[in-house]
């Protein structure tokens, strides 16, 4: 047996008379029992830290004594315990000595009265059915430890598990990742090397022609050469858009107005055998949404319905306000608050569950080869979750299909829409307007440097930022930065904004970006006076904006 097991086994005396605790640990010893002398009360309490099994104490030897620190001690046991306690009393039955005694068990709770005088076998017996009792206590801890270190090992090897299963979807979720890489590397590249093809023909044939002097129809190769341009700008907002990496130009907005201007480019889309119909909810909420890439996926939608609809049938574009709770939003996979739904619903063949579970993956179409890219559903959805929303398809196999954009409300008045003109009818700039274009591409400075003068503007060329900031910190009049973002040696665009404004706080800021910066230039929430434009643009567009921004419209 080892320390410990003695201390658990042992007899604990408080019997403060004469000779009785040296007496009765000496009888206990003859028996075999672990037994010790506590001189007090304040003594028994600090053997009790050690370990015990019993405690044998004569009445005396409590009455008129402080129990308090005993009484906590046997409060404070925890739930297997039950400490048993051996009270050798006297015969006497005064009222008051029954009351003390009848609140001294109160106090020390698992108590059996011995009444003197005792036999020496009479003491034993009860001695080792005390300690039997305990010994069973101390077994139903060792269960309970027991467990708990089974319980222990389990949430261990559970957590074990656990890290080991993340691994592997981890690893799934990179090699499915590598996968739709590949994927969007094979169809951008097929895609691209056509545009390209388009473009370097026509550029090439224009070059061959002018050296022959034959300057007839040239314009027919231009004109190729910009619509390639145009298919792969429109391509690389798709694949932005996808990644959820493009650059977001968000205004405060209503939904309807956008609806009720697109209706007229709708019908004439789908064509005659397709009826629209346009439901706008009364009221509707504003949002803060980019309004062109929201035009962009508005369309591609109703395109979809039509091709859904080879036979003709009816497309309902309709707008709600709806207010999600927590359980409606958690199967929806978004926040719960306040959105405007816009959906697009079609009558025609509707889309099985596993065409569903597919319908946003990059290049995936059902449409036949050549007349569908496969990116049109994983732009709308990548830019409608960049925007803070959610996208849902809820379709009936040959009832129809209705997909339902989420758009978190804004708080705030709608934009009133901008128009936009064509380059030769802008505005010419007043003598002395200076404008500074910042970027690392030579050729974009070049034609943007070109249109400003050709509109009268001095346009002041930087190739990096620490340029840019010897511009910005002399004394030269600057109505206007024009900067892109990603800008070489160590000062991206935003930096070059922040620091020109530091020296010129009321200096108006255009951003010029092919890539999505958001983190850069703030998620979209731009100081007042600054703006961003998304490359490849439109030259009269890039006018239109500089104009306003000097005007400060």
């Amino acid at each position: 047996m080892n320390r410990a097991d003695k201390a658990e086994e042992s007899v604990l005396v408080l019997t403060p008379t004469g000779r009785d605790a040296s007496a009765t640990v000496e009888v206990l010893r003859r028996a075999g029992h672990e037994a010790s002398a506590c001189a007090d009360v304040g003594a028994l309490v600090a053997s009790l830290a050690n370990g015990v099994g019993i405690v044998l104490v004569a009445e005396e030897g409590l009455l008129g004594h402080d129990l308090d620190p005993l009484a906590a001690w046997v409060g404070e046991q925890p739930p297997w315990s039950d400490l048993p306690f051996l009270m050798l009393t006297s015969d006497r039955e005064a009222p008051a000595i029954r009351k003390r005694r009848e609140r001294m068990i109160a106090r020390l709770q698992n108590v059996v009265l011995i009444e003197r005088p005792v036999q020496p076998l009479t003491l034993l017996s009860a001695v080792g059915s005390a300690l039997r009792a305990r010994r069973r206590q101390y077994q139903v801890r060792s269960h309970l430890l027991e467990r708990q270190r089974a319980e222990d090992d389990l949430e261990r090897r559970v957590a074990e598990r656990t890290a080991e299963l993340l691994v592997s979807e981890d690893s799934l979720r990179q090699s499915q990742k590598m996968e739709a890489v590949g994927q969007l590397t094979g169809g951008i590249a097929h895609d691209f090397n056509n545009l390209l093809a388009g473009i370097s023909g026509s550029l090439e044939l224009l070059q061959t022609r002018m050296a022959q002097g034959r300057l007839k129809d040239l314009d027919r190769y231009i004109s190729t050469a910009e619509g390639c341009s145009k298919r792969a700008a429109a391509l690389t907002h798709r694949l932005l858009a996808f990644s959820r990496r493009q650059t977001l130009d968000p205004k405060p907005m209503n939904v309807n107005g956008l609806v009720a201007g697109m209706e007229e480019l709708i019908r004439r889309t789908v064509g005659p055998s397709i009826a629209v119909e346009v439901v706008g909810a009364v009221g509707l909420w504003t949002v803060l949404i980019d309004p062109h890439q929201l035009e962009n996926a508005l369309l591609n939608l109703t395109i979809n319905a039509r091709d859904a609809m080879p036979a003709g049938g009816r497309i309902t574009i309709e707008t709600a306000n709806k207010w999600l709770d927590e359980r409606i939003a958690r199967e929806r996979d978004m926040p719960a608050g306040q959105y405007i739904a816009l959906s697009v619903t079609d009558t025609g063949t509707g889309m099985p569950t596993e065409i569903i579970a597919r319908a946003f993956d990059p290049f995936f179409t059902t449409k036949p080869v050549g007349e569908g890219t496969g990116l049109g559903l994983s732009m709308i959805y990548g830019f409608v979750r960049q925007s803070g929303g959610q996208v849902r398809i809820y379709s009936e196999l040959g009832l129809g299909t209705t997909l339902c954009l989420y758009l978190p409300r804004h708080y705030g008045d709608a934009d009133q829409a901008d128009a936009v003109g064509e380059l030769r009818e802008a505005p010419r700039a007043e003598e002395g307007q200076t404008v500074l274009i910042v970027d690392d591409e030579a050729s974009i400075r070049m034609l943007v440097t070109e249109v400003l003068e050709d509109l009268g503007y001095i346009a002041i060329e930087a190739a990096d930022g620490s340029a840019a900031l010897k511009v910005l910190q002399s004394d030269v009049r600057l109505d206007l930065l024009v900067t892109d973002v990603g800008l070489p040696g160590g000062l991206n665009g935003r930096q070059v904004a922040d620091a020109g404004r530091a020296a010129r706080p009321d200096l108006k800021v255009l951003f010029i970006t092919g890539y999505a910066e958001n983190a850069v230039l703030g998620n979209g929430h731009l100081d007042p006076g600054m703006h961003v434009l998304t490359k490849p643009f439109v030259l009269d567009t890039l006018v239109g904006r500089i104009k306003d921004l000097i005007l400060d419209r």
